[in-house]
């Protein structure tokens, strides 16, 4: 079993059910329905500090949960796993284009379809 399915696995188990998303709200209302790395409010993902995998006595414990963002929560979890991280290039290129999606006018300068500007 590849580590990634290994970690889904346990979580899985935990992330259901009305206990779950009781304590899932307490930890939004906690930290304020933000992300705690970053501080956005867009994609919001209820992360366990510890694993579950490795920590199952702390899976519904508050203190042990912190809200994360989508982008946060992927690259915590990539470490988790053990998967490398992103190399530079890489790194540029993802921050363009969230750049990009919050600023259409980003990038646009080489562009041919960008309108020319008055000067």
């Amino acid at each position: 079993m590849t580590r990634r399915k290994e970690h889904m696995r346990h979580s899985a188990k935990v992330t259901r059910g009305p206990r779950w998303r009781a304590l899932r709200l307490q930890a939004l209302d906690r930290d304020g329905w933000a992300c705690v790395q970053c501080g956005t409010h867009k994609r919001l993902e209820c992360d366990h500090i510890k694993p579950v995998r490795t920590h199952p006595e702390l899976a519904y414990t508050l203190s042990n949960l912190q809200m994360l963002c989508g982008p946060c929560h992927t690259r915590k979890t990539r470490i988790e796993v053990g998967s490398k991280e992103l190399p530079p290039k890489r790194r540029e290129w993802r921050n363009l284009l969230r750049q990009m999606q919050l600023n259409p006018e980003v990038g646009k300068e080489g562009r041919s379809d960008a309108p020319l500007k008055e000067t």
